[in-house]
């Protein structure tokens, strides 16, 4: 029989991922890939609606790079764990980040030919002006009948 969530402890856990996350200049998406859950269920725990298993708690530790007591709100486990990460800069667009996930997929041969690539095409084709921010069209809403 499952056990009632303590909802306290989930919003402070929720809410101390969300401040790790953001600190790393992650989306939900790349947690929940690293953690190996789905988006889905990583959102919930940001939200406060659920609480880890002990196993997934550990995980998130890695990747949000802060201790369990961070994440569980006690102690003075505000010290972040691991190397430090560079802080996201506000030019890091959603398709960098992307990149970047696809990036660290590949194994170091493929990494080596896409960095030749990169290479190759950012000292042969100049560097263009940035481009002003295209506004997104208007979504539709579904005729209800």
């Amino acid at each position: 029989m499952r056990e009632p969530v303590d909802f306290e402890l989930a919003a402070v856990l929720g809410g101390a991922a969300r401040v790790a996350r953001m600190r790393l200049g992650l989306t939900q998406t790349d947690v929940a890939e690293r953690v190996g859950m789905s988006m889905e269920v990583y959102s919930r725990l940001e939200r406060g609606r659920m609480l880890p298993r002990t196993q997934t708690l550990r995980r998130l530790c890695e990747v949000l790079q802060v201790s369990s007591d961070t994440l569980l709100g006690v102690g003075r486990g505000m010290a972040p764990v691991g190397r430090p990460v560079r802080a996201p800069d506000e030019d890091d667009s959603l398709e960098l980040r992307r990149m970047t996930r696809k990036l660290r997929e590949l194994d170091p041969a493929q990494l080596r030919a896409v960095s030749r690539v990169v290479n190759a095409v950012v000292t042969v084709i100049p560097r263009a002006p940035p481009a002003p921010p295209r506004a997104r069209p208007a979504r539709r809403r579904r005729a209800s009948g």
